[in-house]
């Protein structure tokens, strides 16, 4: 396929440098605007381009595939995770898809250690107490949180992102300790003094800290469900910058606003929650807007290896972040 009829269309505002790299490589079409496209826009875009960049705000089902156009040959998703393509749907139709792995995954790992730090030393509270000039001064009792050095860390999903936390985690001196689908390699265990977990509910109700590391699969769906959840400590905390489907969210708040639980650190949300409800307002909840891998650096690097992908499938190839059906 030759590079100068290749017709690639891009669902969001990329980086600056990702979109003149791609304008100058592709016949491209990029949105003016930076809303997500409405399914009546993303099905045109479907109909009329040779590869489609969507992003993780783009739910693309079985439906809006059976309505794409015959040109359609490759989905290159910016973004690691890709529970927003119907992957199997797909490849029925021959249609690629391809990722950027790898690349959030020190930004993200350094979100979920400044997440466990501004819940567990109350940053959220004193924020607010300097903003609405209500500190009456230094107070040996005052704004007391909690010590994160010796504390136990709970990692639920010991893939890239989890051995990143499980590294930062180690050097502030907190014990490791992680459930995982398969056991990692002995020396990675040896060197961050991991201790394995065959049953999750084990660890969660013994440890201090849980930090949701895992993708979002059918099986991964509420795997913190209410009953899960009611075993962590009262004392304990939870950060999940994963996916916010892994947690059941409405039993999180209903914990939190009872004290069930000390505090909780969230970087994603459940789909099918409300977000006008609590936590939002609450002091013991630190709430971002899914930003963790929101770096100059990183998405700029992810652009790269869209790029990366789309220029491989363009010379006849295989993109180098393939994505196998039955993958997630």
């Amino acid at each position: 396929m030759s590079n100068a009829k290749l017709t690639v269309s891009v669902t969001r505002r990329l980086p600056a440098p990702v979109e003149n790299r791609m304008r100058e490589l592709f016949d491209l079409r990029l949105r003016n605007n930076d809303h997500p496209m409405r399914r009546e826009e993303l099905q045109a875009a479907m109909a009329n381009c040779d590869v489609l960049v969507p992003t993780i705000t783009d739910i693309i089902d079985e439906s809006l595939l059976a309505q794409a156009g015959e040109r359609l040959k490759l989905i290159a998703n910016f973004g690691a995770g890709f529970d927003n393509i119907d992957v199997e749907a797909a490849r029925a139709r021959d249609i690629l898809i391809s990722n950027t792995p790898d690349v959030v995954t020190e930004d993200t790992a350094d979100m979920v250690i400044g997440l466990i730090l501004a819940v567990s030393r109350r940053l959220r509270e004193g924020i607010n107490m300097m903003e609405s000039d209500s500190w009456d001064g230094w107070s040996p009792t005052a704004m007391m949180g909690n010590r994160v050095g010796g504390k136990m860390l709970g990692i639920l999903g010991m893939g890239r992102i989890g051995t990143a936390v499980a590294r930062r985690a180690a050097a502030f001196g907190m014990e490791i300790h992680y459930h995982n689908r398969r056991q990692v390699h002995a020396e990675v265990e040896s060197e961050l003094k991991a201790t394995f977990w065959d049953s999750l509910d084990q660890m969660i109700s013994r440890v201090d800290i849980v930090t949701v590391n895992c993708p979002h699969t059918p099986s991964t769906y509420h795997l913190l469900n209410a009953r899960r959840l009611r075993l962590m400590k009262p004392t304990a905390i939870l950060v999940n910058t994963s996916r916010g489907d892994v947690l059941d969210q409405n039993a999180l708040i209903r914990m939190l606003l009872k004290k069930q639980i000390a505090g909780a650190g969230l970087d994603v949300f459940a789909r099918d929650t409300n977000m006008d409800l609590p936590p939002r307002g609450l002091d013991n909840v630190v709430l971002l807007p899914h930003m963790g891998s929101a770096t100059v650096e990183g998405r700029i690097e992810m652009g790269e290896r869209v790029l990366i992908n789309i220029k491989t499938f363009a010379d006849g190839h295989r993109p180098p972040d393939l994505v196998v059906p039955g993958s997630l």
